[in-house]
């Protein structure tokens, strides 16, 4: 190739025009948008997008809130939600493709509805179709905190990836974790100041909640079977410990001294220092990293191992918490005699098809067979189990059709058969429906079967469904699991979907999943946004309250005990919702708050004590 044709191919690669004047736009109101003809922002846009596979924006965001992008054309207005690492100018280079076509990739509800790019995330979910005929481009965000202001100073089209990072001067984190680039009140400036924080909780005691040693109430008297399980008393459901005493689980999930999946690699420049990898983790665990893995180091030196699990039990025994939630350090379990849950893997799922993994091979049972033994029989004798979640947010769920097409698309296999011989009698999307719900049923009679083959004694506690209510043949199918589990993010837990799915179902319920946050800190909201940190406490005794106060509810667990990293996790989130901070110091307006209703939930969910209820300002 000559060199003239070198420099016309890589200049055809791309369309950038230097743009008109930088644009900045300011949010508020209840949903703010703004709006530019293309011309507006860069004359020499085209409105035919097909060539291109990256629309490339250098932007600074003054707040961590997302936002949409939107893509406004002749046939019709495309959008997904963007979240920029917030205070410093950034390149986003968006994949065009999450616009054109579903996300095929993710095999839960994470993984399928958001993809990671140095600098921001991205939505997968909306309406798709090609980008022929584009007349404008539009950011909106939803309940604008503080009027946040977005500039852009480049807007230009690529057919390559050119790359997404921090433009500005870095490092943008600090040794201990923190957002350089933001301040606030409490930030930490020295160690010095961190161990004068940290003193504060040399005499943290249990407080009393009435709690038996397994966390049920001490106060009343059911059978005792030895292990966990659920009765309905006087109308009402509650878990029953092994004691025989009434119980009402409450929660954290991910308790343990990791570094929150930060990604560093590739990313070695936004850090002023970077933590130290654990060097001899614990037979079958992975090593420990980044900054709350390094902050607990400083607070504990060479007892960190046993020192950080006394306190974390002990801040539990403060805090009102009777069960060590899922994703928590096995070591918690071991070294202290409490009330946990295991949410199980090594179904398939993670190499399936968008989490179905192939039912129909003879391989399956097997594979299920194993993963039950290796899980399930060790801990068949504890009493301090109280159950196992079979799996995550499964995705297939209003995808059902798509899943199928990914099946069809993939090397020859035992469902892909199964998948052509039952569409041979008619290929329709309500045939693709009946085929993906013929396969969950088989999913869970393997999977079932296998943990009560080596685990005879423990609670199902369900496959921690995302969102509302789920299609009623999951709801028909749900009555196989002990209790039903689902994951939600909103103010409150619609009651109208509970009775729905204890209507179907005939099975007790439990949240696996909520959280509320607040943008700040260089941090995000979290999926459900309040006002500010005394605001994140009255939303937790409204949710938990509210829910308590349904009579087949028994048990809640908050998403998750420490902060995202600010750099984003492995699918970019950078969330407010941590119980602690990156730094290890609790938040105490929520921590109190919570401290109340722990008190009260007996009384609520027996029916003797009207829930708290006042709405919380998510705005």
């Amino acid at each position: 190739m000559t060199r003239n044709l070198m420099v016309a191919t890589a200049l055809l690669a791309q369309v950038c025009f230097v743009s008109p004047a930088q644009q900045r736009v300011v949010f508020n109101g209840a949903e703010s948008e703004h709006k530019w003809a293309l011309k507006d922002l860069n004359p020499g846009l085209p409105a035919d997008w097909t060539g291109y596979d990256f629309l490339v924006m250098e932007m600074r965001a003054s707040s961590p809130q997302r936002f949409f992008l939107t893509i406004y054309g002749r046939d019709g207005v495309q959008r997904r939600q963007l979240h920029p690492l917030p205070n410093v100018w950034i390149r986003a280079a968006v994949p065009l493709q999450y616009y054109r076509q579903p996300n095929r990739a993710g095999f839960d509800l994470a993984s399928v509805g958001k993809v990671p790019r140095n600098s921001f995330w991205i939505s997968t979910g909306g309406v798709y179709g090609p980008l022929n005929a584009v007349e404008a481009l539009g950011v909106t965000m939803q309940a604008p905190l503080g009027e946040p202001a977005i500039e852009i100073r480049s807007v230009r089209l690529s057919k390559d990836d050119p790359g997404s990072g921090i433009l500005d001067k870095k490092p943008v984190v600090d040794e201990f974790g923190q957002w350089i680039p933001a301040d606030w009140p409490g930030k930490v400036k020295s160690l010095d100041q961190l161990k004068k924080e940290w003193a504060a909780e040399a005499g943290l005691g249990a407080g009393d909640f009435g709690y038996c040693k397994y966390g049920g109430y001490r106060n009343t008297k059911a059978k005792a079977t030895n292990f966990f399980r659920v009765e309905q008393v006087d109308g009402r459901w509650w878990f029953v410990d092994p004691d025989g005493h009434l119980f009402f689980s409450t929660s954290s999930t991910g308790i343990g001294s990791g570094g929150g999946d930060a990604r560093l690699r590739g990313r070695e420049d936004y850090f002023t220092a970077l933590p130290p990898v654990e060097p001899a983790p614990a037979a079958g665990r992975r090593p420990q990293t980044g900054f709350y893995a390094w902050n607990l180091a400083r607070r504990h030196g060479k007892e960190l191992d046993s020192k950080w699990i006394d306190l974390a039990i002990r801040r539990l025994e403060s805090w009102g918490m009777n069960t060590i939630g899922n994703w928590s350090d096995a070591r918690l379990w071991d070294a202290h005699r409490k009330a946990y849950v295991v949410n199980l893997h090594g179904w398939g799922m993670e190499t399936g098809y968008m989490g179905m993994p192939d039912v129909f091979s003879g391989e399956f049972p097997k594979l299920a067979d194993k993963a039950a033994a290796e899980q399930c029989a060790p801990r068949k004798n504890d009493p301090y189990l109280l159950g196992y979640f079979i799996a995550n947010e499964p995705p297939w769920p209003g995808r059902e059709s798509l899943v199928v097409d990914i099946i069809l698309e993939r090397p020859p296999s035992a469902i892909q058969r199964e998948a052509k011989a039952f569409l041979a009698g008619g290929d329709t999307p309500e045939r693709r429906r009946q085929f993906i719900y013929r396969a969950f049923d088989k999913y869970l009679e393997v999977i079932n079967a296998a943990i009560r083959r080596h685990d005879p004694n423990h609670l199902n506690l369900g496959l921690r469904f995302g969102g509302g209510a789920p299609p009623a043949e999951m709801l028909r199918a749900s009555k196989a699991f002990d209790v039903y589990s689902m994951n939600v993010y909103s103010t409150s837990v619609n009651q109208k979907v509970l009775e729905e799915i204890y209507k179907e179902t005939g099975r007790p319920i439990i949240v696996g999943e909520f959280h509320f946050g607040v943008p700040g800190r260089g941090l995000a909201s979290g999926l459900v946004q309040v006002r500010d940190q005394a605001e994140r406490g009255a939303a937790y005794r409204y949710y938990v309250e509210q829910a308590a106060s349904f009579p087949a509810f028994i048990g809640s667990s908050w998403f998750q005990w420490v902060d995202q990293p600010s750099t984003g996790r492995m699918d970019g989130e950078n969330y407010n919702i941590g119980l602690v901070d990156v730094t290890d110091r609790p938040y105490r307006e929520l921590i109190e708050a919570m401290q109340t209703t722990h008190h009260r939930l007996q009384a609520v969910h027996s029916g003797k004590l009207a829930p708290f209820d006042v709405r919380p300002r998510a705005q």
